[in-house]
């Protein structure tokens, strides 16, 4: 794209997980002069302990899907271009649903494909044949849906890659750099300070802070909605097993990795998350040794899993659970991204905010998601 179309020459970015340093790339890419800021190294955050299931599985509104849709395809050009990555696969996706009234595995199932969003209805007699790797028995009776178009990314991989590009480019990252915050003059976002008195002066800023980025615009007189919960993240040891799929279950989420390790998580143990004096968290045994028992009934044939680390840290999402993108209307210069499915958004998320930035636009399909829609 011609610089001749640029509205600015350059930009601060605060935050270093996928929003961040996505965004970042894009607009050093247009010839944008950009600095991006991290509290900690790159990907410290919640793109370092993320499930980083790529889709658009389930119901959700028709603008986030078609958001999400855009986000899986960045991914399949992304892997077009890496043919030999290990951190970046697409070897589906299958869900299904506990045995009880709220099982509403057919509906989705309808609801999917009316999208026309890849999707086949599967028993647990046939789900060796698809999905190889997984326990049939384990399947309710409704069935299981199979979405061969999904997959995962490792994100501090891209993060790593993206960053190695920005820094080609120009591009200036500035890591450990304790808390930030938006420079502000004469009713305009102009940069960022950081804790230790450096002022870092651009055109335009973008918070992409995850789980931060509430109470930062709060600071600036924003109200953004939050329901962010503290996840559990358990990653295992390397194992020797035919699982290539995501698995998303009633009681585990299963991801495999690029070594032959798995990621665990669930939404049940968000609830037994204890803060410590310290400000760390905690949960008991009881519920790591819980998402492990889950995920070897899932799994065939059940595998020894053990436990490597166990990540905890606030899941980004908004309280109306839609994404938030885009310039805050009441701080120009001043722009926002914030949002669960990071990783499904961080490629597409990037593009259309740098754009908006540096061309002064208003994508379309950010339209639904404005910091604004909450001031209202």
């Amino acid at each position: 794209m011609s610089s001749s179309n640029l509205q600015i020459e350059s930009a601060v970015i605060i935050g270093g997980g996928i929003f961040g340093v996505s965004t970042a790339v894009q607009l050093a890419r247009m010839g944008v002069a950009v600095t991006l800021i991290n509290d900690g190294p790159l990907a410290n955050g919640a793109s370092g302990r993320s499930l980083a299931w790529l889709n658009s599985s389930r119901r959700r509104s028709i603008p986030y899907h078609r958001l999400r849709q855009a986000g899986m395809e960045r991914y399949r050009s992304l892997s077009d271009r890496h043919r030999d990555a290990d951190w970046l696969r697409f070897d589906g996706g299958l869900t299904w649903d506990a045995a009880d009234a709220e099982n509403e595995i057919a509906e989705i199932y309808r609801y999917e494909r009316n999208l026309g969003y890849e999707a086949l209805l599967i028993g647990g007699a046939d789900v060796a044949t698809w999905v190889p790797g997984v326990n049939g028995t384990a399947i309710t009776e409704p069935g299981a849906i199979l979405n061969p178009n999904e997959g995962w990314v490792e994100l501090p991989v891209l993060i790593a890659l993206l960053a190695e590009e920005l820094r080609a480019k120009g591009g200036e990252i500035v890591t450990d750099a304790g808390p930030a915050e938006v420079h502000v003059h004469d009713g305009r976002a102009r940069g960022a300070k950081t804790s230790d008195g450096r002022c870092f002066e651009a055109d335009v800023t973008l918070v992409a802070t995850g789980p931060a980025v509430p109470a930062m615009a709060a600071e600036m007189g924003v109200r953004v909605d939050d329901a962010t919960p503290v996840a559990v993240l358990v990653e295992t040891h390397p194992v020797d097993h035919p699982l290539r799929a995501v698995l998303n279950t009633p009681r585990v989420a299963v991801r495999p990795t690029a070594t032959g390790a798995f990621f665990l998580d669930s939404g049940w143990p968000e609830d037994e998350v204890r803060q410590q004096p310290d400000g760390s968290y905690h949960v008991e045994q009881w519920v790591i040794d819980g998402l492990i028992e889950e995920a070897k009934k899932v799994m065939d044939p059940a595998p020894a899993l053990d436990v490597a680390t166990v990540h905890y840290g606030p899941k980004p999402i908004p309280g109306d659970g839609e994404p938030v993108f885009g310039e805050v209307t009441a701080l120009p210069g001043c722009y926002l991204a914030f949002s669960h499915s990071g990783a499904t958004l961080g490629l597409i998320a990037g593009e259309l905010l740098a754009e908006e930035m540096a061309l002064g636009l208003r994508h379309e399909l950010l339209d639904p998601f404005r910091p604004e829609r909450f001031m209202h």
